[in-house]
């Protein structure tokens, strides 16, 4: 990729959700601003490697999607007073609200309470521009083409319902926050471990984000005790970056990484934020519980010292508020480790995650250590099959090549 061309990635990245939040404040309409943002960076594609790159590229692309949505408005049949508002709005200052933050505002924006949590969730990875739609279906273990339906319904059903684009007010913040963590949740888990095999591994630049946006968030909800649960989450997550993709490029377990390579501030700030939550005495919820069982984690200076029974008591808690197959997998993972892998494999087999990676590649290494090598390799070949990157298929295939037999 040429200069220009990484220049107008990192500015993609940079950039796209506030155009598109500054075209729906001002034509109230989804659609036109993900389109219009799209045409922008077309154009700036065909145009900046030959004109050069503007001074301020952000401003650049919101003017040209701009026009390009006056445009389009005045070629519409029934332009009329959309027209005329569109016209007006185009130079008229623009209400912020609480929210400072432009991918922050149109994260809270497009989480609207009047859609199904799974619709808003789905809608708002979407717009956000972080994750593409095969991204978005692979973190809700869907098709591509039924995400981009249920994508294409949330919109049809803001511009049936009429349901205004409109910049958050504080009163808002509570009934949207659910959805909110969710999409910040999926974004930082989509840098975590990417699903595209056409991407690096780790997305430093996804996670970086998430974090961000998650510690804005609780600058305006210091009270809540999910967002501080998932701020320490990412921040104990985070920790461990560095150690999890080796010098060759496969990904390395948790058992396996070298933990003097991880961020000991993270880790600090992430404890004292569960520690601080343990304290408040208030029942937990899914992102607090979960902060704490990474706390365990890093608690533990060899994974030999990790108490695997409070982790186990954690999941427990967990499973009360989410009995999914993916925390119920997870805690399966955990019992291995306290009473064996044959325990472990039962609380497995029966799970509805056949086209889940991790299910494979967890069934794997279970059958690998009771000694089924046949059965353990075909798992692995599964697994190979659904990997999502180059780093974790070399790892899967040296855990299957090492097999005996």
């Amino acid at each position: 990729m040429t200069d220009v061309g990484e220049l107008i990635a990192r500015t993609h990245r940079e950039e796209w959700a506030r155009v598109v939040a500054t075209l729906a404040r001002r034509y109230g309409d989804l659609d036109i601003a993900e389109e219009m943002a799209a045409e922008a960076f077309a154009a700036a594609v065909e145009r900046w490697p030959a004109d050069g790159v503007p001074p301020s590229p952000g401003a650049w692309l919101t003017t040209t999607a701009d026009r390009k949505a006056i445009d389009r408005i005045r070629r519409e049949a029934k332009r009329g007073q959309k027209h005329k508002e569109a016209l007006t709005l185009s130079d008229a200052p623009e209400p912020l609200g609480v929210i400072d933050d432009d991918r922050l505002r149109l994260i809270f924006t497009c989480c609207h309470p009047a859609l199904a949590m799974e619709a808003r969730i789905a809608l708002t990875l979407r717009m956000v521009g972080g994750l593409t739609v095969g991204e978005i279906a692979r973190a809700f273990l869907v098709q591509e083409a039924a995400m981009g339906q249920r994508i294409t319904r949330a919109k049809a059903k803001i511009k049936a319902a009429r349901i205004p684009y409109r910049v958050p007010s504080r009163a808002d913040l509570a009934t949207r926050v659910t959805g909110v963590l969710a999409v910040l949740y999926l974004i930082f888990n989509e840098g975590y471990l990417a699903s595209d095999p056409g991407k690096e591994a780790v997305r430093a630049e996804l996670t970086a984000e998430a974090i961000r946006l998650t510690r804005l968030v609780r600058d305006l909800m210091p009270a809540d005790g999910e967002v501080a649960g998932l701020l320490a989450l990412m921040l104990l997550t985070e920790a461990r970056r560095a150690a999890r993709v080796s010098a060759s490029g496969e990904l390395v377990a948790l058992g396996e990484q070298d933990r003097g390579a991880w961020d000991r501030e993270l880790i600090a700030e992430g404890h004292a934020l569960v520690r601080a939550r343990l304290a408040s005495g208030q029942a937990p919820g899914r992102y607090q519980i979960q902060a704490a069982i990474n706390a365990v984690h890093t608690d533990a200076r060899d994974v030999r010292d990790t108490d695997w029974s409070q982790v186990i008591a954690l999941y427990d808690q967990l499973v009360g508020l989410d009995r999914s197959p993916i925390v119920r997998l997870n805690r399966a993972i955990a019992v291995a480790e306290l009473d064996g892998p044959e325990v472990a494999l039962a609380e497995l087999d029966g799970l509805p995650l056949e086209g889940y990676r991790v299910f494979h590649s967890t069934r794997a290494d279970l059958l690998r250590r009771l000694g089924r090598s046949e059965e353990s390799r075909t798992a692995y070949g599964r697994a190979i099959g659904l990997a999502g990157n180059a780093a974790e298929t070399a790892f899967l295939i040296r855990r299957r090549d090492q097999l005996a037999g």
